[in-house]
């Protein structure tokens, strides 16, 4: 049986102009999916073809991001088709990307910051800090300290030392519970580190009411790039009985976090209706209801340009075979440190070949033009810097050609590092495939 004295929390309005009925309103999405591809590719090929090898700077032929931000704002219209109910708080780890933040900003959507940093990020765009919910469950004194000054109350705990940490700190934070989740179906698995286990959150709870700290609501993760339905579900009926345990206690309990985990493919909307079914039927319409998607915002959004800065080539005596290594401008060490963190496999593709630019080239069915076989390396000194281990080219590419990578908005820029005197900050050009996203950036 639910509580029976929740107070539900406000949902952050998104505000639209010239909309006779605002409130339920949801725009039409242009056709910017099918523009994106000529946006992206002409701006790949402004950048790459202005670029003399022989002739350009120290730093004027690296690495660079086309950022469609028509993009983010179709995934956050899909969002709010799939899964209304869930407030989404982008999570700032993911990509902390400006332009990025300042349209989920203008969209209503709230964040989820993990240090300090990230929270001073979001306040200075003028984001107010009920927007924001500190989702760290196990937090640096002082960062709490910043957070208490800024008030941005809302925060996870999952055992008792933060608990009496937060009690010494911020007495008056709004604190969510972090349950264990099973998220052995996610590409990155977090219940090794975070999350309380059932048979602990009634003394967790019992300790809180002690120490007089408002606990508001449960929280939960399955893990990011979650591909398993059913781990939602179990996390929501968790989620129910932990609820149960606070009313019991004399909490009055009004929001539930489900976390991240979400991917922008097509299983997405799979995932959603499980989980929307999941959420009516444990948590009634006034417990508020938030989510802290990353990935599925930006993944798709992002294309990355590398160039070719040297090339060998291998020979098979006994095959009779020639095939090449190239190495790129970029690695496991700079924006393809996804690779190792994140377990992905970007797909290489030619970009510029001599002077000839084929971004997004689809030969017909007849066209079989013999292939080349490559391996693919980054710049540093460390053999494991691998981006492909093979792959096939029709293309005979050399120095100075250029290859791109889609879907390389998530877990990328942000960590990258500067290993072997390589730069990790590289240039974001942008291109906005949505009237509605450039209205609301004023582009």
């Amino acid at each position: 049986m639910a509580p029976s004295a929740l107070t539900p929390i406000e949902e952050y309005q998104l505000v639209y102009q010239d909309t006779p009925s605002k409130d339920n309103y949801i725009p039409v999405v242009d056709h910017g999916a099918e523009a994106a591809k000529e946006l992206i590719g002409h701006a790949l090929k402004s950048r790459v073809e202005a670029i003399d090898h022989d002739l350009c700077g120290a730093g004027d032929e690296d690495t660079f991001f086309v950022a469609d931000l028509g993009e983010v704002y179709r995934q956050h219209l899909r969002w709010k088709k799939n899964l209304a109910r869930v407030k989404p708080h982008y999570a700032v780890k993911c990509n902390p990307d400006p332009q990025v933040l300042r349209l989920l900003s203008e969209l209503g959507a709230g964040f989820d910051c993990a240090s300090k940093n990230e929270i001073d990020q979001v306040l200075k765009m003028g984001v107010d800090p009920a927007r924001i919910i500190y989702a760290q469950p196990c937090k640096t004194k002082s960062y709490v300290r910043y957070a208490q000054q800024n008030s941005v109350k809302q925060m996870t705990f999952d055992n008792a030392d933060e608990l009496y940490k937060t009690k010494q700190l911020f007495p008056d934070a709004e604190l969510y519970l972090r349950i264990l989740t099973d998220d052995s179906a996610s590409l990155c698995r977090l219940s090794q580190k975070f999350g309380a286990s059932l048979d602990t959150t009634a003394e967790l709870l019992e300790l809180a009411k002690k120490l007089e700290l408002n606990v508001v609501g449960v929280a939960f993760h399955v893990g990011s790039g979650a591909s398993d339905p059913k781990a939602f579900v179990k996390a929501v009926q968790d989620a129910r009985f932990v609820f149960e345990q606070a009313a019991a206690l004399g909490f009055a309990m009004h929001t539930l976090d489900v976390g991240g985990g979400f991917t922008g493919d097509d299983t997405f909307e799979t995932m959603a209706s499980v989980l929307s079914a999941a959420l009516d039927l444990y948590f009634p319409p006034h417990i508020r209801v938030i989510g802290e998607p990353g990935r599925y915002y930006v993944s798709t959004a992002f294309t990355i340009a590398c160039h070719v800065i040297a090339r060998r080539t291998v020979n098979d005596a006994t095959l009779g075979t020639t095939s090449y290594m190239l190495y790129l401008n970029d690695g496991v060490y700079g924006n393809f440190s996804s690779i190792i963190f994140d377990h992905q496999n970007p797909v290489p593709r030619v970009l510029k070949a001599g002077s000839d630019v084929r971004y997004d080239l689809r030969r017909s069915g007849y066209d079989t033009p013999s292939m080349v076989e490559y391996s693919i390396w980054g710049p540093t000194c460390d053999g494991i810097d691998s981006i492909a281990a093979s792959c096939m080219f029709s293309e005979v590419l050399d120095v100075g050609d250029w290859l791109y990578f889609e879907n390389m908005g998530a877990y990328t820029k942000c960590s990258a590092t500067r290993f072997n005197g390589f730069t990790d900050s590289h240039d974001v050009v942008y291109v906005c495939s949505e009237p509605g996203a450039k209205a609301l950036l004023g582009l």
